[in-house]
C-alpha cells in the first residue's frame, strides 16, 4: 500500500474567515489535498467567490456559511449543519480575526477592547468548543482523532504598542490551544497553533504601502519578502493529516525567519 499521510480524502475541514487571506490560503491547500471544505465568513460576496475557487481545485466539495463567529447560537447552529451536510467535522480552524488598535493603550476604550475580544477570543472559543463536543462524541462510538487549530499572531510573542487588545487575544489562543491538546488527547485530538509573521492580506494593507515600514521591518526578514496566504496551505494540510498523529500541543512559527534576525 502507498504511504500517503497527506491524503485528506473523505475528510472535513471547517476554516472560519476562510473566504481571505491566511483563512483561504490554508483551505486551498486543504482542498487540494482532497478535502470538503466548510468556509465561513460574514461577506456574502466573499463566501460564494472563495467556494467556487475552492471547488475546482480537488476531488472534495466546497460549501460557504454566512457566520459572525461573535454570535455563540450562530456558531452553534452552523456547526451543526457543517456536521448536517458533510456527515462529520475532522479538522476545525479557528482562524477568523480582526485587530482594532487605539492611538494608544491609555486611549483605548472598552469598545475597541471588546471588539477584538468578541471575534479573536470569543469567537475561537466557540467555534474549537463546538467542534471538539462533535469529534469527542463520534470518538466515543469509535471513530476516533480530530485536528483543532487556531491562528495567532506574531504579536502574541511581541511587544506591539497601541496592539494590546490584538495581542492580548492571540497570547490567550495559544495557551487555550495548549490546554485542549492535553484535555483532548485522550480523543486522539489533536491541537496546534499557528503563528504567522506578516504576512500580505487585507489587514496589513497600510503597512504593505508604508516605505518606512517596508524599510524598518520587512527589511529584516531573513528570507526578504511578505509572507503570502499560500504560505499556510502546507501547515495547515500537515495538521489536519495523519502525517502529524502524534504533534499536539505545538506553535508553528511561520514568519520567514523574523524573529530570529
Amino acid at each position: 500500500m502507498a504511504f500517503a499521510p497527506f491524503d485528506l480524502t473523505g475528510k472535513t475541514a471547517l476554516v472560519t474567515g476562510g473566504n481571505k487571506g491566511i483563512g483561504l490560503g490554508m483551505a486551498e491547500g486543504l482542498a487540494a489535498a482532497g478535502a470538503n471544505l466548510a468556509i465561513w465568513g460574514r461577506k456574502e460576496a466573499d463566501n460564494k467567490a472563495a467556494a467556487e475557487k475552492l471547488s475546482g481545485i480537488g476531488a472534495g466539495e466546497a460549501k460557504a456559511w454566512t457566520v459572525d463567529v461573535a454570535d455563540e447560537q450562530a456558531v452553534i447552529e452552523a456547526t451543526q449543519d457543517v456536521v448536517k451536510t458533510f456527515g462529520r467535522i475532522d479538522t476545525c480552524i479557528a482562524n477568523a480575526g480582526v485587530g482594532f488598535s487605539a492611538p494608544s493603550f491609555h486611549e483605548m476604550t472598552t469598545e475597541i477592547w471588546r471588539k477584538n475580544m468578541s471575534v479573536n477570543l470569543d469567537g475561537a472559543f466557540w467555534t474549537l468548543r463546538e467542534s471538539a463536543k462533535h469529534m469527542v462524541a463520534r470518538s466515543k462510538e469509535g471513530d476516533t482523532g480530530g485536528s483543532l487549530m487556531g491562528t495567532a499572531s506574531l504579536g502574541a510573542l511581541m511587544g506591539a504598542p497601541k496592539n494590546e487588545a490584538y495581542t492580548a487575544t492571540k497570547g490567550a489562543l495559544i495557551t487555550l490551544i495548549k490546554g485542549l491538546a492535553v484535555e483532548y488527547a485522550r480523543y486522539g485530538i489533536r491541537a496546534n497553533t499557528i503563528l504567522p509573521g506578516w504576512i500580505a492580506t487585507d489587514m496589513t494593507a497600510g503597512a504593505q504601502s508604508n516605505d518606512k515600514f517596508e524599510t524598518h521591518v520587512i527589511s529584516r526578514v531573513p528570507m526578504k519578502r511578505w509572507g503570502e496566504p499560500e504560505d499556510f496551505a502546507g501547515a495547515a494540510v500537515y495538521l489536519a493529516s495523519d502525517a502529524s498523529r502524534f504533534h499536539t500541543g505545538d506553535t508553528l512559527l511561520i514568519d520567514g525567519g523574523y524573529v530570529l534576525f
